[in-house]
């Protein structure tokens, strides 16, 4: 009987831990860019560099908030530690039309992809925006968050600033 409830144990644990290092790493997606092309998520995350990922929606006012603070210091990140940001919208294809007038009146410098069809939605299995990831420069994401008040951004740096120190 002890032997039963032993491998039922170790069942339970091998599928956590599978699930759990499986979340770890970006998922292989295919998003668009505003333009319209498909390109796979996982590009961005195995190129090397540190990616921020940022899900974001023209209607969500701390989404607009966060992305407009991080613009603020933006260019500095990328100088100091080779990063980049890839802000994705979660808007509707009717909502699309707003997004690129948006990007270019705030001059986000951002690389801004769109997930209207919500794969990367469901994939990650997230239901509030603005949600971050920090992902590596192995592709493997180390940190997320969700929300936004201000200062979110420092922490964020303090995050990308201890990466870049491994």
């Amino acid at each position: 009987m002890r032997v039963v409830q032993y491998l039922c144990i170790l069942a339970i644990l091998c599928v956590a831990t599978t699930t759990a290092s499986a979340q770890k790493q970006v998922p292989d997606v295919e998003v668009k860019t505003l333009e319209g092309a498909t390109v796979n998520l996982k590009d961005y995350a195995k190129n090397g560099k540190i990616t921020v990922i940022s899900l974001w929606a023209t209607w969500c006012s701390p989404c607009k908030k966060e992305l407009d603070a991080i613009a603020e210091i933006y260019p500095d990140w990328v100088e100091e530690y080779d990063m980049e940001l890839v802000a994705i919208t979660i808007d509707t294809r009717r909502a699309l039309a707003k997004v690129k007038p948006m990007v270019q009146t705030k001059g986000w410098e951002y690389i801004v992809l769109s997930d209207a069809n919500n794969q990367l939605r469901n994939a990650l299995n997230f239901q509030t925006i603005p949600q971050t990831y920090l992902i590596d420069q192995n592709g493997e994401i180390v940190y997320t968050h969700s929300g936004y008040v201000p200062g979110d951004e420092y922490e964020l740096e303090d995050k990308i600033k201890a990466l870049t120190k491994k």
